[in-house]
């Protein structure tokens, strides 16, 4: 069969043939409809992520969408061996299977599935937001954290705030759910007044200076709880951080990502999430590519418009 094939570390992928999986007493078959690039599938192909476990040669993809061997539709994280989802066809373990609602085209659920589950694990399972709570945004102007906003709203926050660094785009977002914008370089000015008014939640895709600053804005703005939740760390992997912001205020630190919830919480995370994905308009900016570019679209894939292969 045809994939996209990492022959070993430090390599991008090419295009190749690759032995067709059978299927085992533990996993079934699928036949691969679609399969989108995300920093964690590109992390984890280069060895580098927390969970990365790669044996040389393998497939890499992290999730995807296609069809059963009975024909139902299904979406399924693959984590497991060498089999990925950047294939014609994988192996997915039966627990790792999710049925995909019958009016969800599966080339969107693929390009929403992965962005989507961060902020609905996020709020959901971590933070356990409560409907009418004060949600911020950090990093909303890309893919995942412009979804959240949709996902924070049909889950019932009652205030929005997005901050990002492209003020044109944080523009648009307050056409997408948004009720209050702020550039980054305005958070240590802007932020202490708001957090005094009332911010429930934290969700975080950035980490660095700007995570710092809301924090640091968190503890001026009064002594009510904010729930921070880091998930990405586009901005730097780690941060000064003074004890005394932990010793001196209610904010309440957690990540979520893998190890972060269980499988199976993470497994009924995403398909919750998909079920709500059509009712809600769930969508973001993508663009579609044969795996036979996969060459070429690993190095040109971008924060601010997916790229999803299609078989």
């Amino acid at each position: 069969m045809k994939a996209a094939i990492i022959a070993q570390s430090g390599e991008k992928p090419h295009y190749g043939d690759f032995p067709e999986p059978q299927a085992t007493a533990q996993q079934l078959r699928v036949r691969v409809k679609a399969a989108a690039i995300s920093q964690l599938a590109k992390s984890r192909a280069a060895g580098t992520h927390y969970s990365s476990a790669a044996h040389y040669p393998f497939i890499p993809g992290i999730d995807g969408t296609g069809y059963l061997d009975n024909g139902d539709p299904v979406y399924f994280l693959a984590f497991d061996g060498s089999w990925g989802s950047m294939a014609e066809t994988t192996l997915v373990r039966r627990e790792s299977l999710i049925p995909l609602p019958p009016t969800l085209d599966p080339v969107i659920a693929a390009a929403i599935a992965n962005p989507g589950m961060s902020s609905w694990t996020a709020l959901t399972r971590r933070a356990a937001l409560r409907p009418g709570e004060t949600v911020l945004i950090n990093g909303a102007t890309g893919t995942s954290g412009r979804l959240a906003i949709r996902i924070a709203r049909s889950l019932g926050a009652g205030k929005i705030i997005a901050t990002g660094r492209n003020k044109e785009t944080l523009q648009q977002l307050q056409h997408e759910g948004a009720d209050i914008i702020l550039t980054l370089d305005t958070l240590t000015t802007e932020l202490p007044a708001l957090m005094a008014q009332g911010v429930d939640v934290v969700l975080d895709y950035l980490w660095g200076e700007s995570a710092l600053a809301i924090m640091a804005a968190a503890v001026r703005g009064g002594d009510k709880v904010v729930r921070f939740v880091q998930i990405g760390s586009l901005s730097g992997q780690e941060i000064p951080l003074h004890s005394k912001l932990l010793r001196s205020s209610g904010l309440t630190l957690m990540g979520s990502g893998l190890g972060s919830v269980s499988d199976s919480e993470l497994i009924a995370s995403i398909g919750e999430m998909l079920q709500a994905a059509g009712p809600h308009h769930f969508s973001v900016p993508f663009r579609t590519r044969p795996l036979s570019e996969v060459a070429q679209a690993w190095d040109e894939d971008d924060s601010r418009c997916r790229t999803v292969f299609t078989l």
